[in-house]
């Protein structure tokens, strides 16, 4: 996957870049793996809006993914490489030899007619799923597991990828994409490679209406703001903020904690920062 420039025919065209498509083989998803998506706009069961600045955006159809790949022993061919708009990486459609249709994230090197297996004894490349116990140190890997049989949770995002640090006793250390080394029990499973679509980060979207076509709505500054909208609100003019950066409820904006103690702390080796 490469990145594609445009030529300037308007000023929202002159800073747009795109992603090239040439990795794609499929088009219109696979029926049997697809469903009805409705949009929450930022909304919870209640109607409250507990994510701001989410809404409109173009119509989804959401892709089923096979997170756990708990097809043990069966081999898979790849048939299709597609988009999926719910997610920045790619997707592979896999035809397994029962029969069976599925589809999983594509990493980084996939092809159409390789053969993918999920089992302890699978060999070590792309696409193929092992548990961490299995898999060679110093091995990129993504769609990591943090409950055995829950599916992959880590890792999953385009150009994302883990590495297996070691394993001790019945954890292994993994060094996550934000720099942080977890422990993570060894007989998790994760696939082998690193995520595909790695230029994603490239990407310049180069107008605010290609924004908005991705489900997002404008954000107002707190300093644009009425004091009681906003702790950076008020004054005549443009005025400084006069205080520490504000969330509108009044927390600390920069560099506050607020994870409170969790029981999976004790996995943590090494924080991201």
């Amino acid at each position: 996957m490469g990145v594609k420039t445009y030529s300037p025919t308007s000023p929202g065209r002159r800073g747009t870049t795109g992603a090239t498509v040439e990795e794609i083989t499929k088009v219109v998803p696979e029926k049997s793996l697809v469903l009805p998506l409705r949009k929450k706009a930022g909304r919870n069961n209640r109607g409250m809006i507990t994510v701001r600045h989410q809404g409109g955006g173009a119509k989804r159809k959401l892709r089923i993914i096979d997170f756990k790949r708990d097809k043990v022993g069966i081999p898979g061919k790849v048939v299709a490489i597609e988009y999926d708009p719910n997610r920045s990486a790619r997707i592979a459609l896999i035809h397994y030899s029962d029969g069976e249709k599925r589809y999983i994230l594509a990493p980084l090197g996939l092809k159409v007619g390789d053969t993918l297996k999920a089992r302890a004894d699978a060999e070590i490349k792309p696409g193929n799923t092992l548990p961490l116990n299995m898999i060679p140190t110093g091995t990129f890997i993504h769609n990591i597991e943090l409950q055995p049989g829950k599916g992959g949770q880590l890792v999953r995002s385009a150009g994302a990828s883990a590495q297996l640090m070691g394993v001790e006793g019945k954890y292994a250390l993994v060094r996550l994409p934000s720099g942080e080394i977890r422990r993570i029990l060894n007989n998790c499973l994760a696939t082998i490679g690193q995520m595909g679509n790695v230029d994603h980060q490239n990407i310049k979207l180069g107008k605010a209406g290609r924004k908005r076509w991705l489900g997002w709505r404008p954000s107002v500054r707190g300093s644009a703001m009425t004091p009681r909208d906003h702790p950076h609100g008020g004054g005549e003019g443009r005025a400084p903020r006069g205080m520490a950066p504000k969330t509108p409820w009044g927390k600390p904006a920069l560099g506050y904690k607020t994870r409170r103690r969790k029981a999976s702390d004790k996995f943590i080796v090494k924080r991201r920062k």
